[in-house]
Parts: C-alpha cells; sequence; structure tokens
C-alpha cells in the first residue's frame, strides 16, 4: 500500500521509529536551547507573544520535538508557549513585572509552571480551593497545585487562585509567585510517563505574591484562563496529529519487517486509523488560524475533543498491531499511555464536548442560512 506511505510522509519531516534516549533533556533544557536560538520568538507574529502564535511554525516545532526529544520536554514547552508566555505577554500591558517574566521566557532565560489545577476540582477551576489572603505584609497565597507540568523545575509559578467566595468568574486572578520561596514546596510527581517534563505537586503556605499583584488584574483569573487555553487545545490537536502519524509510520514499518503488512485484516485496520488521523488533521488546519488568531473557543473545543478521540483510537490500534513488542521499554504501549494526555490535559473530553453542544444549532446551520 505506497499511497499510505506517501499519505504520512506528504508535506512533513519524514517520521522517525526511534524512541526518545533515556537521557533525553529536560524540557527546561530545551526551552533554554530554543530560546537562545530565538526559536521561541519566532513562533509569534511579529515575534511578539501578544500578537498571537503562527500555526504552521508551532506545527513544525512540534514534529520536530515529538520525534527527537520526547513527550516529557515537549509537554513542558506546549504548555509554555501556547499558554502561559502570551498570557503574560497580554498582562504585562498591565504590570511590569509579567511584562519581564515574559521577556525573559521569550529568551529561554526563565521557566514558568501553570498552576491552574487544584487538588480535587479537575476540569471545574470553578471549585477550586487554592486563594489568596489580605495580610498586613501583603497578599498571599494557600492552596494544593496538583499534576502540574514544569513545577519541579520552574523559576515562577503563575497561580490561579481564589480571592473571594463564590463560583463567579470575577472571584479568581492569577498571580506570580517565586518557586523557590520556603512558602513553596514541591514534590515530584511519581509517574513512568512524560519524563522531562518536571510535573510536580505544589504545596503553597502563605507565599507573598510579587509586588504587581493579581497578573492582568483583579477579577480576570478566568477570562484570560478562557482566552489562551485555547491556543494550548490547538497546540494539543497538532501534537496528537504528529503523534498518530508517527505511530502509523512505526507500525507500518514493523509490520513490513515482520512480514504481516500484506494481510488484509491488519492493512485495512491501520489504514482506518490513518484516514482518522487526516480527518483530524484537516480539522485542525481548517480550524487553527481562527483559534491562533482570534482564540476561537468552539473551535479550540472541536479540535480538543478531537484530538483527544482520535489519538485514542489510533494509538490503540497501533498498540495492538505491535503485540508483545508494544509493550517494550518505550515502546507502542508506552506511547499510547501518554497519548490519554489528549483527552485530559486542557479540559476533558467530555468537558469540551458539552461546549461544543451548547453550540450545536450555530455549528449546524449552513453559513448564513438557519439551523436545520
Amino acid at each position: 500500500m505506497p499511497e499510505a506511505v506517501e499519505l504520512l510522509q506528504r508535506g512533513r519531516p519524514a517520521p522517525t521509529a526511534r524512541p526518545a534516549p533515556a537521557d533525553a533533556a529536560s524540557g527546561r533544557e530545551l526551552w533554554a536551547r530554543l530560546g537562545a536560538a530565538g526559536t521561541l520568538r519566532g513562533l509569534y507574529r511579529e515575534e511578539l507573544p501578544e500578537h498571537g502564535i503562527v500555526p504552521d511554525r508551532l506545527r513544525d516545532l512540534i514534529v520536530r520535538a515529538e520525534a527527537d526529544e520526547g513527550a516529557g520536554p515537549l509537554l513542558s514547552v506546549c504548555v509554555q508557549a501556547a499558554t502561559v508566555l502570551p498570557l503574560l505577554a497580554e498582562a504585562g500591558r498591565r504590570g511590569p513585572a509579567a511584562a519581564d517574566v515574559a521577556r525573559r521566557m521569550l529568551d529561554g532565560r526563565s521557566v514558568v509552571a501553570l498552576a491552574a489545577t487544584d487538588s480535587g476540582p479537575g476540569s471545574d477551576l470553578a471549585l477550586l480551593a487554592t486563594h489568596a489572603e489580605e495580610t498586613a505584609a501583603g497578599t498571599v497565597l494557600h492552596g494544593t497545585k496538583r499534576w502540574i507540568t514544569n513545577a519541579v523545575h520552574a523559576d515562577l509559578l503563575l497561580v490561579l487562585a481564589r480571592r473571594r467566595p463564590g463560583p463567579h468568574f470575577t472571584n479568581f486572578a492569577w498571580y506570580l509567585v517565586p518557586a523557590d520561596d520556603p512558602h513553596v514546596r514541591v514534590e515530584a510527581a511519581p509517574s513512568p510517563y512524560f519524563t522531562g517534563s518536571g510535573t510536580g505537586h505544589v504545596h503553597l503556605d502563605g507565599v507573598p505574591v510579587l509586588a504587581d499583584g493579581p497578573v492582568g488584574g483583579a477579577g480576570r483569573g478566568l477570562a484570560l484562563f478562557a482566552r489562551h487555553i485555547a491556543v494550548e487545545r490547538l497546540a494539543g490537536g497538532l501534537w496528537a496529529v504528529s503523534a498518530c502519524r508517527r505511530a502509523l509510520a512505526d507500525t507500518r514499518k514493523r509490520l513490513a519487517e515482520r512480514g504481516l503488512w500484506e494481510q488484509p485484516a491488519i492493512r485495512q485496520r491501520l489504514a482506518a486509523a490513518l484516514v482518522r488521523t487526516r480527518q483530524l488533521e484537516a480539522l485542525v488546519e481548517t480550524l487553527g488560524p481562527a483559534v491562533a488568531a482570534e482564540h476561537d473557543h468552539t473551535g479550540a473545543a472541536l479540535v480538543k475533543a478531537a484530538a483527544g478521540e482520535t489519538a485514542d483510537h489510533v494509538l490503540d490500534v497501533c498498540a495492538h498491531l505491535c503485540g508483545a513488542d508494544g509493550f517494550a521499554a518505550a515502546g507502542m504501549q508506552h506511547r499510547r499511555a501518554e497519548a490519554a494526555l489528549f483527552g485530559i490535559a486542557g479540559g476533558s473530553t467530555e468537558t469540551v464536548l458539552a461546549a461544543v453542544a451548547q453550540q450545536a444549532e450555530a455549528l449546524l446551520s449552513p453559513p448564513g442560512g438557519t439551523a436545520p
């Protein structure tokens, strides 16, 4: 089936079958290299994060890093490049501290962890318990953040905290705190997955915030999160496409080496997974520009939902077709487990499907017409 090979390789760097080396660089090291080389600046329009990311440039970075660096360092970079840096750059208009941090991040000189998820609420940020307290010495934060990418090797934490009781969206704000403050305790998250991402749990016990106060203004925490998580969801879609393409290419090669590729049932199963991958790729390429430039929330939800379901299906097929070899170290079963990230991080598949359902009437309406 030469058409399958052509479809996998057309217009993209050739996939590689080798797994990330055991001594792959950490996300912090990769971020520093990308900053020093000017690659981070090149991701954004006019090299300014507040002007929006360029999807094609982000895709090219993801394809290279997904194959050469491993999932952990790439996760570390994606969260910062798609969400943290643009958020701080936008907030920098209201405070010099955020602007200075954004400049240092852009040069690769600073790593910032996005500490949004609490110990309990999962995707429902309105339930988070981490809170700000006003004291005579200034604002301090209390709470616990779990499964935070970059927590272990971050210089600063960008913390989403409650500023007053209740679920109203204006009751939340972002705060910057030094990761090495004595009132901060970080523990590495015990996991065999995403090595190098610096993922950990963060405990805040009266940690003072940086002098500027709330990042981007008081009461804008959830609004800023919703605005910038859209681009992180696009990054997840681009990454899911790359991961699926490489997994399919590696699986097809392995099947050919073992003399199994000519079996019709196997060929059809891989071809069906390839079709779903190309469908996701087409969706990402169609919706990507509006998500990147206009923070299109509905488009981002569509991409996020499709990425989670497609990656889960395609990696499951590849892991099954690899047989017992899939259980080797860094094998396809390991990659399959890591692909579950696309259905969880940045909002669960169920959460984004609820957002899609809310826009069903508009999505079903023809251009310039009314819903059927």
